[in-house]
């Protein structure tokens, strides 16, 4: 699944793509999402409007227009977004098209169909059922050690486990949390409340580091994941411990572990850490 980086990569490819052009005509070639589209919605409320703006939530993808409107988009485990000519012929695994003016399209194309494509007031958008209850962007100021210290204390999850909670903290995702994680020299079995400041200091930095060195590399692409352009994101060359189970840690030489928790699959160096 797209975490922060790769949909932060959606945004920045896509915006300069869309920002300013109008869309000409909606077409919904399978709504079938998890959501269903409401292809009559879509239609009404974005048709002949201009995309003021394309920014990003969580892993939350958001196209602002002129009309007050905005469409709320989720990649889901392998939605990609793409601008193409508009005379290209439809795909297997379109789910909805955007006509633009300039004779382009703005197509999403979800094979697995996890994603989501929602018209809704740009006013509201943030409070979406998708969107009301989470946690801060790890980017940004409003997630630092302070506010890690008071919303840990007392929690008996594993490390790992609490950063993939999206009430904490937004957009980490799996393969990140693995490698901030590492960087900080923690174990991710760690108890959460056994973490004082000092390594909460550590983590915060430590994760703001790595999602900015996967936004510049462009996001990880182990499988699915493309930018608007259909490139892959080099993160992967970069990742110290995640997928590398049985390899030598590049630091110290120590085997690579896995493990798992919380069902998801848990990479570290047992020196390093």
């Amino acid at each position: 699944m797209p975490e922060l980086p790769e949909v932060e990569t959606v945004c920045r490819t896509l915006a300069p793509l869309v920002e300013g052009t109008t869309i000409t005509s909606v077409a919904v070639p399978d709504g079938r999402l998890r959501i269903p589209v409401d292809q009559q919605a879509l239609q009404r409320r974005a048709t002949g409007a201009k995309i003021e703006r394309v920014w990003r939530r969580a892993k939350y993808v958001i196209v602002e227009l002129d009309n007050g409107n905005a469409q709320l988009i989720h990649l889901g485990m392998s939605g990609t977004l793409g601008v193409v000519a508009e005379t290209e012929a439809p795909r297997k695994h379109d789910c909805v098209a955007l006509t633009l003016d300039g004779n382009k399209s703005l197509r999403l194309r979800d094979p697995r169909r996890f994603g989501l494509f929602e018209i809704t007031a740009v006013k509201t958008v943030l409070e979406h059922q998708c969107l009301a209850n989470l946690g801060p962007e790890p980017l940004s100021d409003d997630f630092g050690t302070d506010y890690l210290h008071i919303k840990t204390r007392g929690s008996r999850r594993p490390i790992k486990t609490a950063l993939l909670d999206a009430v904490l903290v937004v957009g980490v995702g799996n393969i990140y949390a693995s490698e901030a994680l590492f960087v900080a020299g923690i174990d991710p079995r760690c108890q959460v409340s056994s973490l004082g400041k000092k390594r909460l200091c550590r983590l915060c930095e430590a994760i703001k580091k790595t999602l900015r060195r996967a936004i510049k590399a462009g996001g990880t692409t182990l499988r699915d994941f493309r930018n608007v352009r259909g490139e892959s994101g080099y993160f992967a060359l970069e990742l110290q411990v995640y997928g590398r189970d049985g390899e030598k840690c590049r630091r110290c030489d120590k085997i690579i572990r896995k493990i798992v928790q919380a069902g998801r699959s848990t990479f570290f160096c047992p020196r390093c850490q």
